[in-house]
């Protein structure tokens, strides 16, 4: 979402650095409570050109998705507007709240104008675990919603003191009535200076239904790592959030990414089905 405009400083040249880890054998254990995560690190050091981060990543047969191959948008739901695949993004020397883009593969990014359609997985999915990560420049907007519902929201929050649900790493409110309620900001900043790459890790609880389809459970995030921190655990999200592509709550839907608000690129993304 748009958000309200906040000081921070630029940073340099954007390339292609290690994967901070990623997680491992997320365990999720109790029908109504009672969770139990554990992951292991798992450093890594890839290229923009590498084919199948997933797989170089050591993302073993339990089941991860690589659902940006590196090459181009299989996988993906038109339309795909302006995204396109690049080498690299780097900050435009000229105007920090932009970036250059290099040709080339590896890196998914929306766009010269940096504002075009949201983008929707084609696969879907319920309980799961993911592994995101983004660059934004200076100022820019986007998210990472779960079941094209649920926002994990990416913004440049660096130097911000007390994030609220609107900076990196939040969980956006929800919207009624022209009010905004419900939204949870993460419990520290952990954000990296415009410029720089960033991962997100997650685990996310489907909401749950009965046999006659009224919902039993609300969505979870279970378990939600930035940077390495962990800035949210057990956080009940009672239905979709702002600027959400559907209204209303199933098993299982897509991941989508927000490519309206700014520019923003992606890479490495995994999805781990955990039902």
């Amino acid at each position: 979402m748009i958000t309200p405009s906040q000081h921070h400083e630029t940073h340099g040249t954007v390339g292609i650095h290690p994967r901070p880890f990623l997680w491992h054998n997320a365990i999720l254990s109790g029908a109504v409570a009672g969770w139990f995560i554990a992951w292991t690190p798992s450093p890594m050091a890839v290229t923009a050109e590498s084919p199948n981060p997933a797989a170089t990543a050591g993302i073993s047969s339990a089941g991860a998705d690589s659902v940006f191959n590196g090459r181009d948008f299989s996988g993906w739901r038109p339309p795909v507007g302006d995204w396109r695949v690049a080498r690299e993004v780097t900050l435009d020397p000229n105007d920090p709240a932009k970036f250059a883009i290099q040709s080339g593969g590896g890196v998914m990014v929306n766009g010269a104008k940096g504002r075009t359609v949201d983008f929707l997985t084609e696969g879907e999915y319920g309980d799961v675990e993911a592994h995101v990560e983004f660059v934004v420049p200076k100022g820019s907007n986007s998210g990472v919603y779960f079941q094209g519902r649920y926002e994990i929201q990416i913004f440049d929050s660096w130097g911000v003191q007390t994030p609220k649900y609107i900076d990196c790493g939040g969980i956006y409110e929800r919207w009624k009535d022209n009010q905004g309620y419900e939204g949870h900001g993460p419990r520290v900043n952990a954000s990296r200076p415009p410029g720089e790459w960033q991962s997100f890790d997650i685990v996310f609880r489907a909401p749950r239904f009965d046999a006659a389809g009224k919902k039993t459970q609300n969505a979870q995030f279970i378990k939600v790592v930035h940077n390495g921190q962990i800035i949210h655990e057990n956080v009940e999200v009672t239905g979709p959030t702002r600027a959400s592509h559907y209204q209303d709550e199933k098993p299982r839907g897509p991941l989508m990414l927000q490519g309206d608000h700014g520019p923003v690129a992606y890479r490495h993304l995994s999805l781990r089905p955990l039902d």
